[in-house]
């Protein structure tokens, strides 16, 4: 396996800086499944630093399928502009390809830039295991490792794997051991409000059977972690692929992908005291589709990003807490589109705030494609916009997307509603 530094890829980058005199393009292939004798590019993970820098990563795929079938790599590119210009391809991991090895394939990256140092930290899947088999268990579980930067991505420490430091954390668990779980893909959600040492507490959500999702957190940013409410606590029972935000009050939405839906539920922090050990409750998962007017998908299961920001609301100048959710709307996976609705902003009590009403009631929505498109990542970038990253193809029949990157204010997203307030 080898690991590539792009300290010359960035100087390249500079150079485009410097020159650029145009307006962003509307959309860039960044990860082009097409140029690449067909072997696909899957998974796009963004992270944003709050100087203008954006990480891109995405899986590329010589096996033609999933992590657990063969070699799998991760590719990477940067931008230090808010994403008008871009790196050049590189290698960030390459897999050995080796049945059996820790090292056989890397992929299903998360990403998250810190947001007070020059640290980067992705969490992958690895190894030559999948998830669902039968024969991925406990004693043969389904790998994760970490890589970090400390340079926003200019250069890698080399990878570590992280398997036993999770799986271990519910081997104790009245439910029983964790046979198999992943860290979901896209973007790791850091805290806006708990810090405890250098860093502000980073939450990944675990993919996890049996027993559907787990969380898991980190104040080192994660070089070590703890269970989210203890290793008992199952959030959503039935979840699959899903997404942490955070609440103005501090406490945690889970938003899990389902059938034709997300399911949520929130974690509300026991006391003051309780932080420093998470503890606290999860409510009761409830069901966002199309009967109480949530996040529904048509024909489809996928998973997408769940961003909280700050807004204005248009008709009265008022503050607001804008909560979005990206999903394929279907039919099937089609029309990648992005869900909104307000949610309390600190001053206002969130005791009363339950997941069904995090469920319920989305306002309306924003089409951000209009062609076969899948699994897609957003964050909030220095300039105001929204930086967001999707599979797209007209024709997926490789198994395989371009990854595009392209950017939406918040008054697009909105239909003219809110607007875009720091």
């Amino acid at each position: 396996m080898r690991q590539y530094r792009l300290s010359i890829v960035l100087a390249a980058i500079c150079i485009a800086v410097l020159s650029c005199t145009g307006a962003k393009p509307d959309k860039q292939i960044l990860f082009n499944s097409s140029d690449t004798s067909d072997v696909p590019y899957r998974i796009p993970a963004l992270g944003a630093f709050s100087d203008g820098t954006l990480i891109a990563i995405s899986d590329y795929r010589p096996c033609r399928a999933d992590i657990g079938y063969g070699k799998v790599d991760l590719h990477i590119r940067l931008s230090l502009d808010n994403g008008h210009t871009w790196s050049e391809e590189a290698v960030l991991l390459e897999g050995s390809g080796i049945g059996g090895a820790v090292d056989c394939g890397f992929g299903d990256a998360a990403i998250v830039c810190d947001c007070e140092s020059d640290e980067v930290l992705v969490i992958t899947v690895c190894g030559y295991t999948v998830y669902y088999a039968k024969t991925t268990t406990r004693q043969n579980p389904n790998r994760m490792a970490v890589l970090r930067s400390h340079d926003k991505g200019k250069t890698w420490e080399p990878w570590k794997e992280i398997t036993e430091d999770v799986y271990s954390l519910f081997d104790e668990s009245s439910n029983g051991p964790v046979q198999s779980c992943f860290a979901t893909s896209g973007k790791i959600f850091q805290s806006r409000i708990i810090k405890k040492g250098d860093y502000y507490r980073i939450y990944v959500a675990l993919c996890a059977r049996p027993h559907g999702n787990r969380v898991i957190f980190s104040d080192d940013f994660g070089r070590t972690w703890k269970p989210l409410s203890g290793a008992d606590a199952l959030p959503v029972t039935n979840g699959d692929e899903a997404k942490c935000a955070e609440l103005p009050d501090g406490s945690i939405i889970l938003s899990s992908r389902a059938y034709e839906g997300r399911y949520f539920n929130i974690f509300t922090y026991s006391s003051p005291d309780g932080i420093a050990e998470g503890e606290g409750t999860w409510g009761h998962a409830a069901f966002s589709g199309k009967d109480n007017k949530g996040c529904y998908t048509q024909d489809n299961a996928c998973n997408g990003e769940l961003l909280i920001v700050t807004a204005e609301r248009v008709s009265d100048g008022q503050r607001v807490n804008l909560a979005l959710q990206s999903i394929p709307i279907g039919p099937q996976r089609k029309n990648v589109s992005i869900y909104y609705k307000e949610v309390p902003d600190a001053s206002d009590p969130t005791e009363g705030w339950t997941s069904e009403d995090m469920a319920s009631g989305w306002q309306d929505l924003f089409v951000a494609s209009t062609v076969t498109s899948a699994y897609s990542t957003m964050v909030m970038q220095k300039d105001g916009l929204i930086g967001f990253l999707l599979e797209e193809s007209l024709n997926s029949s490789n198994n395989g997307y371009n990854i595009v990157y392209q950017t939406f204010t918040i008054l697009q997203i909105t239909n003219g509603k809110y607007r875009y307030s720091k």
